[in-house]
């Protein structure tokens, strides 16, 4: 999407300020919107099931339904323009617009990349140069994992050949890290590295979001939505919003209505899962969360092209709008 289409949008959002002043309600009939998570039910969507428990997405006449299936396939079905919405990682967008795919991120809900890298103590591993003459684990050489650790080492100028990279054949980090297999596995910061902690082991992390500023996890549409219905990308990134704000806020109360979204919060699991929201939170908070930082797309393409998953960079600033957040936040902040 060219820059000049979202001037457009831009003034279109802004010519309908005042409707959304008065948050108006949604559609007498709901619009039904499956939306492809790429996880399995966890307490790190309790944003989602907030709005809707709290009737957010119903009051924006919005009837959400949670499809726990794998990223790709959101990608493929929102740029096939099958579905409005799905929730990926960030490097999926320049990647799915190389292969002529019009989508379009329209709000960045982790605002650090929540990837790390994560070892025993005995190891050393204190610092991305620690990493030399290491084995280090990934589940496959994909995905946000292994963006963030390339990241990782381009940032740092740590050679590739310096550091052994090991596929371990799927997400079985925590087994090869306690067992010795590797000397280090890559993650996500908010996951595998409180479940060593839990077993009673102690972990170094190396957090790539100290290094290198890529985009996170969001929310994905098309351009073809954002064209043909400003008002329901609206409606649906006002009710993320506000279960957002309120996760935010009050996490107890979030962690309380995820419970009956997720199996496994409460009993002797419950103090584990309360510790991943709470490790989850930082990752979100941001002055107006859900707005890009242009320079995270900029260094994200960058390091996809020297990976060799893009040609070239292509129109970066395309892949995202900051539009509606920027109209929507102010809003949300202040209870409308």
């Amino acid at each position: 999407m060219s820059q000049r289409r979202l001037f457009l949008v831009g003034g279109i959002l802004a010519l309908t300020a005042c409707q959304a002043l008065a948050g108006p309600p949604g559609p007498a009939t709901p619009t039904p919107i499956r939306l492809p998570m790429g996880y399995i039910a966890n307490v790190q969507f309790a944003p989602f099931y907030v709005a809707v428990e709290k009737g957010y997405f119903a009051q924006e006449g919005i009837q959400l339904s949670f499809d726990y299936s794998f990223e790709t396939n959101g990608v493929q079905l929102v740029g096939a323009g099958q579905l409005p919405f799905a929730l990926v990682s960030g490097e999926q967008v320049p990647l799915a617009r190389a292969q002529g795919l019009p989508v379009v991120m329209i709000a960045q809900w982790y605002q650090r990349y929540p990837i790390a890298v994560f070892a025993r103590a005995e190891k050393g591993i204190r610092a991305p140069q620690d990493l030399r003459g290491k084995t280090v684990g990934l589940p496959g050489f994909f995905g946000a994992s292994y963006v963030g650790f390339k990241a990782l080492l381009y940032a740092t100028g740590i050679p590739e050949e310096e550091v052994r990279a090991v596929d371990l054949g799927g997400f079985t980090q925590v087994a090869a890290v306690r067992e010795g297999k590797v000397d280090a596995a890559v993650g996500y910061i908010n996951n595998e590295p409180l479940v060593l902690r839990r077993a009673g082991l102690d972990v170094t992390v190396i957090d790539v979001a100290d290094h290198a500023d890529l985009v996170g996890n969001g929310i994905l549409t098309n351009e073809r939505t954002i064209r043909d219905q400003p008002d329901l990308v609206r409606r649906f990134l006002r009710a993320f919003l506000r279960g957002l704000r309120d996760t935010l806020r009050n996490p107890k109360e979030a962690f309380e209505i995820s419970k009956k979204y997720v199996e496994g919060l409460s009993g002797e699991n419950e103090a584990a899962q309360w510790e991943v929201l709470q490790a989850t939170l930082p990752l979100w908070q941001a002055e107006v969360p859900g707005r890009f930082d242009p320079r995270a797309w900029e260094v994200m393409t960058q390091v996809l092209v020297r990976m060799g998953q893009l040609k070239e960079p292509g129109d970066i600033h395309a892949a995202y709008t900051n539009a509606f957040v920027e109209e929507l936040w102010p809003l949300v902040e202040r209870g409308r």
